[in-house]
């Protein structure tokens, strides 16, 4: 049974717990600095996915067709250079079917959104690069986690080529944007590196001694080890694979613009399952290529999400006593309700682009959210 009813019942004041042997302060201190460098990482991953929706919402990234990792990093200092660029532009389906005729102006507009966009993975990159240098020099960083932080420094600089991947895409045949399939890859590798650093961050704060804290928060008892409900972590747990499955669903949802029809809710043109849900074959290529069922299993998804999300911070909020988990489970709740309206808005208003912005922003604080309160409920938090 995933509660002990024969165990006392929990106490806001839990006894205190046996001694322990205290974490040197030097320690501590550099442990904290690791995870404060890894949250701010996280937000300028959280401020580039925004970037990144900008510039489809708005068309801007097909504006720049070359890969310059190096020199790409200044933008057009003349009036030559803007031609040149622009010359390029006006060689690819989107200007011909899309933007005709709206001139230098316009695709100077468009230009700075995806130049901003790069610019900002660049400097992540230095941002992440100069601080990993010097915590391993100052032995901040244990040698079992610098292998793992190099490797997402590494994959970090392949999302650039991933994300060139993805561009590439619309330069082609009658293309006016990237491919699904490829924009759901470059947004599935930005998730997984903001989940590892997000997950390594939340360790490094916590510290060894977090086990032990856990289980008095959750039980009220002192000995090591103490773990919190199976039921509850497993619940917390399903949340973030549901919130991440939701997401790479949406991926495929602005990949085939399939927001800007079937703009009703609850249902579909007023069906539940919508026409021509299976009407590509092999089935399998509807989960990805119609519009029709890709709006709906991503509407499938987020209510889902949204029950198993609320499902399991009422169950947090009616076992556990007042907490930091606590806490995060009441937080997780309120983000998944949060979402979901934005998302049922965004819907609503034929996919307004600051909505859209909002809704796609909205997504990875629902799953820091449901991040969070797994690593609170966790078997083993401690590093």
């Amino acid at each position: 049974m995933p509660f002990d009813v024969a165990s006392p019942p929990i106490s806001a004041e839990p006894p205190a717990a046996r001694p322990i042997s205290a974490e040197p302060q030097a320690a501590r201190r550099a442990r904290r600095q690791v995870a404060l460098w890894l949250f701010a990482m996280c937000a300028m991953v959280l401020v580039m996915i925004g970037l990144g929706g900008a510039t489809r919402l708005t068309g801007s990234g097909l504006s720049i067709m070359e890969w310059a990792p190096l020199s790409g990093t200044l933008p057009p200092l003349s009036e030559a250079e803007w031609n040149r660029l622009f010359a390029l532009y006006r060689q690819i389906p989107q200007y011909r079917l899309v933007n005709q005729g709206f001139g230098l102006d316009g695709f100077k507009h468009i230009f700075w959104l995806e130049w901003s966009h790069r610019l900002w993975g660049r400097a992540m990159g230095i941002a992440f690069l100069l601080p990993l240098v010097w915590f391993a020099a100052t032995g901040a960083i244990s040698r079992a986690m610098l292998p793992r932080l190099a490797l997402l420094f590494v994959l970090g600089g392949l999302q650039g080529a991933v994300g060139w991947f993805m561009v590439a895409s619309g330069f082609t045949a009658d293309n006016v944007s990237v491919e699904p399939v490829r924009l759901v890859a470059h947004l599935a590798m930005a998730l997984a590196l903001y989940v590892a650093m997000l997950w390594i961050a939340l360790t490094q704060w916590r510290g060894p001694l977090a086990r032990e804290v856990l289980g008095r928060e959750l039980l009220g008892r002192g000995a090591l080890g103490v773990r919190p409900p199976a039921l509850l972590r497993s619940m917390a747990r399903l949340s973030v694979a549901s919130v991440a499955l939701t997401i790479l669903a949406g991926g495929f949802v602005a990949g085939l613009h399939a927001g800007l029809t079937y703009n009703t809710f609850p249902l579909m043109d007023g069906r539940l399952v919508p026409e021509g849900y299976a009407a590509l074959t092999p089935v399998w290529r509807n989960l990805i290529g119609n519009v029709a069922a890709v709006q709906f299993d991503h509407r499938v998804l987020a209510t889902a999400t949204l029950l198993l999300a609320t499902a399991t911070a009422a169950t947090g909020l009616a076992r556990l006593p007042r907490g930091a988990t606590r806490m995060a489970l009441a937080a997780l709740g309120g983000a998944a309700v949060a979402q979901y309206a934005l998302g049922v808005a965004t819907l609503l208003s034929v996919v307004r682009v600051d909505l859209a912005i909002l809704h796609q922003a909205g997504a990875v604080l629902l799953l820091t959210a449901s991040l969070i309160a797994a690593h609170h409920l966790g078997r083993r938090v401690a590093p």
